[in-house]
């Protein structure tokens, strides 16, 4: 795996040891942010405040500060893959601005206040068919992981039943394989 555009394109993420992972495929994320620069009515990555939920390897949240993010948030409930996120943030040089916590992003605690900022996009890319989708969208505004109005990017299986929260509006929806992406503004 590998960051695909800005300042760190073309270095790789790090695979955290003993953690079952399904990554998102580069041309997957490639896609992603060619909508999100493209395609939503949206300020853009530039300066966003970025919440990378079930982070994994963290790719979105760091594919997102190498393309000029202003901060970006990892929640994961594995300490691997945390570990491997901070681990891949100090060689980069953004942990700075960057916070990773080791949280069930399913199960969203209120948002610490002032340590980290509310979110203007948020990627969810919870395991397939694991149904945490929605149980996770429906913690981010209520607790102030996000701002109202932010974009959700959610990726879920082709095929696989996904409920929209009350508050959420999609606004763009893609296939890529067995990837399907919903674009999401949360009100």
């Amino acid at each position: 795996m590998r960051i695909i555009g800005g300042r760190h394109r073309g270095r790789t993420l790090r695979l955290p040891a003993g953690v079952s992972l399904r990554p998102t495929a580069d041309r997957v994320r490639q896609a992603v942010f060619n909508v999100l620069e493209h395609g939503v009515d949206w300020p853009g990555v530039a300066g966003a405040s970025v919440l990378d939920l079930f982070a994994g390897t963290g790719a979105y949240g760091i594919e997102a500060l190498s393309r000029g993010a202003g901060h970006a948030t990892f929640v994961d409930s594995h300490p691997a893959a945390v570990a491997g996120i901070r681990a891949t943030l100090v060689t980069l040089g953004d942990m700075d601005r960057a916070r990773v916590h080791r949280l069930d992003a399913a199960r969203l605690p209120e948002r610490p206040a002032g340590a980290i900022p509310p979110a203007t996009l948020a990627f969810l890319d919870p395991p397939y068919r694991s149904g945490l989708a929605l149980p996770a969208l429906n913690s981010l505004l209520p607790r102030g992981w996000v701002v109202p109005g932010a974009i959700a990017v959610v990726e879920t299986a082709t095929g696989e039943p996904f409920s929209l929260p009350g508050n959420a509006v999609t606004v763009d929806e893609r296939t890529y394989g067995a990837a399907r992406v919903a674009f999401l503004r949360l009100e």
